[in-house]
């Protein structure tokens, strides 16, 4: 039987991080000891298809992958919370789940992946304010994840793919696997191209996605999906805006309503996080208690403040976001309390039908099916800091040839990172200082 030390050495080789979108090295929660293991199977972002279906066509892996999970740390009991309409995945799962593993099942609201209001709804414990699932006995990791987890531990397969949702003002829209590396706009051609002329795109999610500036973007192992939709959506508007335009609409028209706290999802679970306070004190010169300011350090960017709350188009999450930078440059630290939290939450929290009407994205929720043809690149480009901590070293140089799983870059064992594998046959074509770029020979 593994060990942890073995567990953790494999998914480290094997390139493994959080798909969910934060990339952090799976092989330092497998080091954890934890009461339970959750998997965070919500996938609440709107237009996004990809695990709900990976959990139907590969619940094997998904419930083997909770099984490693939970053996590494010493979890008693494993956790699948997903949402209700996910029926064929559940339907999947239901029979292979052990004795010690259950599902949760939850409603279809936004944001119930956010991993703390997860574990709240699937547990009933909270985790305190700038502090960690770990800190209430609870480890997290999403589908896709686990089910990386279960090919590197049994099958010593490294991540090279990643299955994302093509979306929005697409022809076809699809949900595939690629070679990491992949660029945006070969995936966009394999949905068949957009329906309208001037199309903008979104990396990720319509609510905490980030604004695509170039289409030869390749792939990495956190690329969840691409969405397509016109330059003069809303959604595309306000990525484009300055934040000094901003600061100048929450000076002027903040009034101070505090939609924005009473619906912050963070809030409402008794973090002290107060966005309209913190809009206030910018507004104001910083004028506020330190930790009001400092608390802006809880804020996980779900975007409910600007895209749902506000009435007059503010942005407290951006504001937030200039915070954080600051208070991350001068090494300050949030300390808080966890507070009683709002009688009201369970219905502060949003009806995933209702968001996509006030994003006005309800047109483009159609089905991406998931497609198991596998795409080959003739080329890809391999972004050396796909995960969080020290970005991977090459080991190889141009002209090399190299196969398909070949380790290409490695960070050292002393420093937090992952190793990153070539996804493709080839020959390196560039090794800079930010990625490896392999073509077909």
């Amino acid at each position: 039987m593994r060990s942890t030390k073995d567990f953790q050495k494999e998914l480290r080789s094997a390139g493994v991080v959080g798909a969910g979108g934060a990339g952090f090295p799976t092989y330092v929660k497998f080091g954890a000891k934890a009461d339970i293991f959750l998997v965070n199977a919500a996938e609440c972002e709107p237009l996004l298809k990809v695990d709900q279906q990976l959990m139907a066509c590969n619940a094997g892996l998904l419930v083997r992958g909770l099984e490693l999970g939970m053996q590494s740390t010493g979890a008693t009991e494993g956790i699948i919370a997903l949402k209700s309409k996910y029926t064929k995945a559940i339907k999947a799962i239901t029979p292979l789940l052990g004795t010690n593993m259950r599902l949760h099942i939850l409603k279809d609201i936004y944001p119930a992946g956010d991993e703390v209001i997860t574990i709240w709804m699937a547990t009933g414990r909270r985790v305190p304010p700038a502090k960690l699932p770990l800190d209430v006995g609870v480890v997290v990791n999403n589908p896709q994840t686990l089910i990386n987890v279960a090919l590197a531990i049994d099958e010593a397969h490294p991540v090279i793919f990643r299955t994302l949702t093509v979306g929005g003002a697409v022809k076809n829209p699809i949900t595939l696997t690629v070679p990491i590396g992949t660029s945006f706009l070969e995936i966009i051609n394999m949905a068949g191209g957009t329906t309208i002329a001037n199309a903008a795109y979104v990396e990720g999610g319509p609510m905490m996605g980030k604004l695509v500036n170039n289409l030869k973007t390749p792939v990495t192992k956190t690329t969840g999906g691409i969405i397509a939709l016109p330059e003069d959506h809303i959604i595309i508007r306000r990525h484009r805006q300055p934040i000094e335009a901003q600061l100048r609409i929450a000076k002027t028209t903040c009034e101070q309503c505090c939609l924005c706290t009473e619906l912050c999802p963070r809030h409402i679970i008794g973090h002290e996080l107060p966005p309209h306070l913190i809009v206030r004190a910018i507004n104001y010169s910083d004028i506020a208690s330190p930790s009001v300011l400092l608390s802006a350090l809880t804020c996980s960017e779900c975007n409910i403040c600007e895209a749902w709350a506000c009435p007059v188009d503010i942005s407290p999450m951006r504001l937030n976001r200039l915070l954080k930078a600051k208070f991350r440059a001068e090494g300050s630290h949030y300390q808080g309390e966890l507070r009683d939290m709002d009688p009201m939450a369970e219905y502060r929290l949003i009806p995933t039908s209702r968001l996509m009407a006030r994003l006005a994205i309800e047109l483009y929720n159609r089905e991406a099916p998931l497609d198991d043809v596998m795409y080959q690149p003739n080329y890809v480009t391999l972004n050396l800091d796909q995960h969080i901590g020290t970005p991977a070293t090459p080991i190889v140089k141009k002209g090399d040839r190299v196969f398909q799983k070949q380790c290409v870059a490695e960070v050292p064992e002393e420093k937090l990172g992952v190793s990153i594998h070539a996804s493709i046959d080839g020959i390196v074509d560039a090794v800079t200082t930010h990625a490896i770029s392999i073509r077909q020979a």
